[in-house]
């Protein structure tokens, strides 16, 4: 598998910017972030806006949080921006600016897991290690367990089942992961995959099963229309649109529902993406 998955790699993979062979383990770091949940075709200008203007973590460090939330735009869940922001700030300081190559090491800093950290050890470092998000599960549930899915995530059982589809070589190992993720991406999608074009079409225990129907538990639709989510992207792109603190009548304006509207609202402060001067006024972090 490892020699065919590899080969069609090579042959196949987008070429997006933070695979470039120039580019550093903080670029990296900062496209695995942005990738969470947020298509390619979002992340792309938005990480080079962000390497342009923060080469290394602490340039990044050095900005303001409602800066950096500012950046991060439209690409959602902007408590990410906060969290690499606070990742940027200890990697500058503990780490004299250079993104830790070390598993364990990367855990420990803010806001950063178990696959994130997988991520950059292997993209950035080549190393040998099971980076497993939810294309790689598929490609292994088909592929070698012949399932039409993956099922529940576990973090134990994943990536035991990757790890062992790893060549022992680190290099090939390395490449593997990225074209394991890639298959998922292009090729063996959730939905309509073109079987016909994949090159583990023949070896495939799905294919051979007579793709079975995946009868399992089904993974909850994320609807964003009417939920928290929209509303306090909403509040969020007033402050984003303005230089400096709003009035809350201009927030009120952005959403009818009052009690939903005060909600997101309370959440935004607790999470530290809004702040409340003592005039009344409502801002970014560090903007006021």
């Amino acid at each position: 598998m490892d020699a065919l998955l590899i080969d069609w790699y090579s042959h196949n993979r987008r070429d997006l910017p933070w695979r470039q062979p120039d580019t550093t383990a903080w670029g990296v770091l900062v496209s695995e972030i942005m990738l969470q949940q947020t298509p390619v075709a979002r992340v792309e200008p938005i990480w080079l806006e962000w390497m342009d203007r923060w080469p290394v973590p602490s340039k990044l460090a050095a900005v303001s949080q409602g800066e950096v939330v500012r950046a991060w735009g439209k690409l959602g869940y902007p408590r990410r921006a906060l969290r690499l922001h606070e990742a940027a700030g200890v990697i500058a300081e503990d780490h004299n600016d250079i993104v830790p190559s070390d598993v364990d090491t990367l855990l420990s800093l803010p806001g950063i897991g178990a696959y994130t950290a997988r991520a950059v050890a292997v993209f950035a470092y080549g190393q040998r290690a099971p980076v497993v998000d939810t294309n790689v599960r598929r490609v292994v549930a088909r592929a070698v367990h012949g399932a039409g899915d993956a099922g529940p995530a576990s973090n134990t059982r994943d990536m035991a089942d990757v790890e062992k589809l790893l060549p022992i070589d680190v290099s090939s190992a390395a490449t593997m992961s990225i074209a394991l993720m890639e298959l998922g991406a292009l090729i063996c999608t959730a939905k309509n995959p073109r079987c016909v074009d994949c090159p583990l079409l023949t070896d495939c225990a799905w294919q051979k099963a007579g793709r079975p129907e995946y009868t399992g538990p089904l993974k909850p639709v994320q609807r964003f229309a009417g939920t928290d989510r929209q509303v306090r992207g909403l509040l969020l792109d007033v402050l984003r649109d303005n230089d400096g603190p709003v009035e809350r009548a201009r927030l009120d304006a952005v959403w009818a529902d009052s009690a939903q509207r005060d909600r997101c609202l309370d959440s935004l402060l607790v999470d530290g993406l809004m702040e409340q001067t003592s005039s009344g006024l409502f801002a970014l972090p560090g903007e006021h």
